[in-house]
This record gives C-alpha cells, structure tokens and sequence, in this order.
C-alpha cells in the first residue's frame, strides 16, 4: 500500500486537490484576498482555494501537530525592501493567517483534521485514509520505472 511519501508530492497534491475541490467551498472574499503580505495581488490560478487545502492537509499530516503561525511562516515569503531604489534587502513575511486557519476550519468540518488541544491541528484516521488513497491512486496513474518499487 502506497503512503502520501511514495509519490510526488506535486502529483499527490494535485489529485488531492481535484478531490477536494468538491467537498471544500471557497468563500466570496476568496476571490479578492492576497495570500500573504509579501504578493501585490491575489492568486490567479482557478483551483486555488482546493491546492492549498490539499497542501495544508499534507502538511498537518507530515508535520501534525502543527499550528496556524507555523504554518503561516511556511506559506510565507520575501518581502521586497524599499520602493525607491530596491537599496534595503528583502524581509521575510508570512502568509495569509486568515485563509490558512478558514481552511483548516473546513477540513475540521469534513473529518480531515481535528485540533489537539494547545498543540495545534492534527490529521484524523479519515484524513491519512484519504491521503494514502490517494496516493495510492497517483501511484497507478504515474509512469516512472523507479517508482514500481512502491507499488
């Protein structure tokens, strides 16, 4: 049985992402917020709102018990100095809290993850099955010789 750590993780996050995009609603202001302080505007692509959920169940399954500000640092990017003459160096941001912890909050709702008590948030036995599903499934589907060893 193939485990969330025998694909891609590119791959893997993909199809997670097709699969929770039914299950997971982005809110209106969804649209129109930046994902962090360090981007001039709001992400482009179409199935944003459903990648970074499937990114932020595989980090609470990887790194869980994991919180908010962890997790906003991880999201989180460079920052660019002054405007005038780009003279001071980058400073570091971190990524948006607020679309972090709604999305957490919908995968609490789904039984993906489940808060731990002043430790953060942590996947549930539903949430691994539906990762190592998936894995399972980007397994079959990916053709790389020297990933057969896992299947």
């Amino acid at each position: 049985m193939a485990t969330m750590y025998d694909v891609p993780a590119d791959d893997l996050i993909e199809a997670l992402a097709d699969d929770l995009a039914d299950r997971l609603e982005e809110p209106e202001w969804g649209a129109f917020a930046k994902s962090g302080v360090d981007k001039e505007l709001p992400p482009e692509q179409d199935d944003f709102w459903a990648t970074r959920a499937a990114s932020l169940l595989r980090k609470v399954s990887d790194r869980g018990p994991i919180g908010v500000e962890r997790l906003s640092t991880e999201y989180g990017g460079a920052k660019g100095g002054s405007n005038r003459y780009q003279v001071a160096p980058d400073k570091r941001a971190d990524g948006s809290k607020n679309l972090i912890r709604t999305i957490l909050q919908q995968l609490e709702d789904e039984d993906l993850v489940e808060t731990a008590e002043g430790e953060g948030r942590r996947i549930t036995a539903e949430g691994q099955s539906l990762l190592d599903d998936t894995a399972g499934q980007v397994l079959d589907d990916l053709d790389r010789p020297e990933l057969e060893r896992y299947a």
